[in-house]
């Protein structure tokens, strides 16, 4: 059984076509990076996939079953994190609020919940985190956390939309290095939206690139190549390999060379609201 399955699919937001025909199929337990330049309809993708984008034409299949809004066997982290600087959760505060053990100051009651949240902490080796307060974390240490809250529930299909923004490129590895662990611990899917490749070679099976509303999926040295990009770009891409790392170049500049800030403690790096799930 295929985790994700497209066909035809369309998508427009606010009146704007994002995605056009689009069709594809990721199997159960694949681990694809999805890239693109901004506005090329990633995280809209990630949504829909979600249920919280309905199709301007076709159908989007999850694990065999349309997708909808609130399927608990997807986890995400999504990719706009306002951080509630007003709010000093700890880490298990953090990650409880996720699976509604935790509501403004309320303990968490039921034993299973309590038992799910450490379950989730030790999968992604932040037990040292749980009672240090959020706020004061650095951005690879949120980042475990807020993978710790898209774990609850024990998804099939986990959708990550740009973890690595505002990371170092140490703390990106251990990052794609976690997701990758954990994609072959539990055997999940996992749908890994990057604005750079190159953090992800080694550990995808494929690449899924979106542009000019087209989508391109198959294996590194299938689509980042100067036709494929080029067309995705709707203008001519440059792609440069050298000592094992992959340039996409437009015009002289490398696209990706100002999309990753480094990781601070102070940098907000969090997510808009407490849902690990959609």
């Amino acid at each position: 059984m295929n985790a994700i399955e497209i066909r035809d699919l369309s998508l427009r937001l606010g009146g704007r076509s994002v995605l056009t025909g689009i069709n594809l199929d990721i199997a159960a337990g694949e681990f694809v990076g999805m890239l693109g330049p901004n506005g090329s309809g990633k995280t809209t993708l990630m949504r829909a996939i979600l249920g919280l984008v309905p199709p301007a034409a076709g159908t989007i299949r999850i694990l065999g079953g349309p997708a909808q809004r609130g399927n608990p066997a997807i986890g995400y982290m999504p990719q706009a994190r306002s951080f509630l600087t007003g709010l000093r959760l700890s880490g298990r505060q953090f990650v409880a609020s996720a699976g509604g053990g935790y509501r403004l100051g309320l303990p968490m009651h039921r034993r299973s919940e309590r038992a799910e949240i450490e379950r989730a902490l030790d999968r992604v080796g932040a037990a040292e985190l749980a009672s240090r307060p959020f706020s004061d974390l650095s951005g690879g240490e949120r980042q475990r956390l807020l993978l710790a809250q898209a774990l609850l529930g024990n998804p099939q299909l986990l959708l990550l939309d740009e973890p690595l923004i505002s990371l170092d490129p140490h703390r990106q590895h251990e990052v794609v290095d976690l997701v990758r662990s954990l994609q072959s611990e539990l055997g999940i899917t996992v749908l890994f939206s990057a604005h750079d490749v190159n953090a992800l070679l080694g550990v995808i099976d494929r690449v899924l690139y979106l542009g000019s509303g087209q989508a391109a999926l198959g294996t590194v040295d299938e689509i980042i190549t100067t036709p494929v990009l080029s067309r995705l770009y709707g203008s001519h891409i440059d792609v440069v390999h050298v000592q094992e790392r992959i340039f996409v170049m437009s015009g002289g500049y490398c696209t990706e060379s100002e999309e990753h800030r480094h990781d601070s403690p102070a940098a907000g790096s969090s997510r808009t609201g407490f849902s690990g799930h959609a």
